[in-house]
């Protein structure tokens, strides 16, 4: 089963990284978040991507290309341009590179690539992190048999909260889990009659198609209550590079 992902948007509330690079490279911990994402999936035991390209396409192709010899050790001889590797420390991916288009929404996107995909896949978006349990999701898309599921997450709060009786603080909560809204947390599974509900290139996934599932009854929640956190602004990839370099990112499933 493929795994796509939505690597083509502008990232332009995360500027200091993004003038330079698509925001799926801004590094975590030394890696792209965009590898992170892909490990959580490989954790699974899904190794089939579909990378949705867009905005500065060109350079995730580029690390992707150059990626066995960067995890490598290797010997080149100088005299007939010959390299020997050694000790590789490549990831058992198979990665599919669609240019869908600098300006295209998210809509348009996930429809330009449904000739590469079967009849479900996963589709998540390029600057998420989550501990979102896959096997389970997929699980809960069987079960309910709907054209689309997302993952229902409840964002952290940004501040922290009081509690108080009296005028008189009770206790203090650090950065607690907010209302008790859920919201779109990325993470689906959608099947290919998607593209019944996808016009073109304009069309923003998260507002005409997912508002028209909602209204045929075809989009299914599966609730994730664990770690889930975007990665929009430069405070927030601190804060996940912080998590990383003391060894407390809940995402790294992975050994």
């Amino acid at each position: 089963m493929k795994t796509v992902i939505l690597a083509g948007g502008l990232g332009s509330r995360l500027s200091e990284e993004t003038d330079i690079k698509p925001k799926p490279l801004v590094e975590v911990g030394g890696k792209p978040i965009l590898w992170h994402i892909m490990k959580i999936y490989s954790h699974y035991g899904f190794n089939d991507f579909v990378i949705c390209l867009g905005y500065k396409g060109y350079l995730i192709k580029e690390y992707f290309i150059n990626y066995y010899s960067h995890t490598s050790d290797f010997t080149v001889n100088l005299h007939d341009n010959s390299i020997n590797f050694h000790n590789n420390k490549s990831e058992d991916w198979k990665i599919t590179l669609i240019d869908t288009g600098e300006n295209t929404m998210t809509g348009g996107r996930i429809k330009k690539i449904l000739n590469y995909v079967d009849d479900n896949f996963f589709m998540t978006y390029g600057d998420g992190l989550s501990d979102v349990n896959i096997l389970q999701l997929l699980e809960h898309h069987k079960k309910f048999n709907k054209i689309a599921t997302v993952t229902a997450v409840q964002p952290p709060g940004r501040f922290g909260a009081l509690a108080i009786d009296q005028n008189v603080v009770t206790s203090f909560y650090e950065k607690p889990i907010g209302d008790s809204n859920f919201i779109n947390g990325g993470f689906f599974v959608l099947n290919k009659k998607i593209k019944d509900y996808i016009a073109d290139d304009s069309t923003v996934f998260e507002q005409a198609p997912l508002k028209n599932l909602v209204n045929d009854k075809n989009l299914t929640a599966f609730h994730h209550q664990g770690f889930w956190q975007p990665m929009d602004t430069l405070r927030e990839k601190n804060m996940l590079n912080d998590m990383w370099d003391q060894n407390k990112a809940p995402w790294k499933l992975w050994d």
